[in-house]
């Protein structure tokens, strides 16, 4: 069950149980119940689409390069939230990471001959 059916669950005008109990029983927060989610507004709405543009056409931008590429002084934003607001859109960066974990063809392998050898003493190896 959806924390969403639980709150439709949720009888505020009911003496049997108290608010308090069926929040209880339910297992939600007694806040989730009283909390209205608060929507974008337009000028938000249309700075995500700005991102979203810079962010297709250049796709391994970070935060600060798309603020930097912000087209109109109307679509001000600074790093943080441009950063918050991609992080919203599920938008990720595109870029080489390291690739350590390859051997390189060329290279020989080398076994490890003292894996077996008991040293005893100084200077054995």
């Amino acid at each position: 069950m959806s924390p969403i059916e639980r709150r439709a669950m949720i009888r505020k005008d009911t003496t049997d149980l108290s608010f308090m109990r069926q929040c209880k029983l339910l297992k939600i927060s007694r806040f989730s119940i009283h909390y209205t989610p608060v929507g974008f507004d337009q000028a938000k709405i249309e700075l995500m689409h700005e991102i979203d543009q810079i962010f297709t056409k250049y796709a391994f931008f970070g935060s600060r390069q798309i603020v930097a590429y912000l087209p109109q002084p109307g679509f001000a934003a600074g790093r943080h939230r441009a950063r918050f607001l991609v992080g919203i859109m599920g938008l990720k960066t595109i870029y080489q990471g390291p690739n350590t974990s390859k051997n390189y063809p060329h290279h020989r392998f080398w076994p490890y001959f003292l894996r077996k050898l008991a040293i005893r003493r100084p200077n054995q190896v």
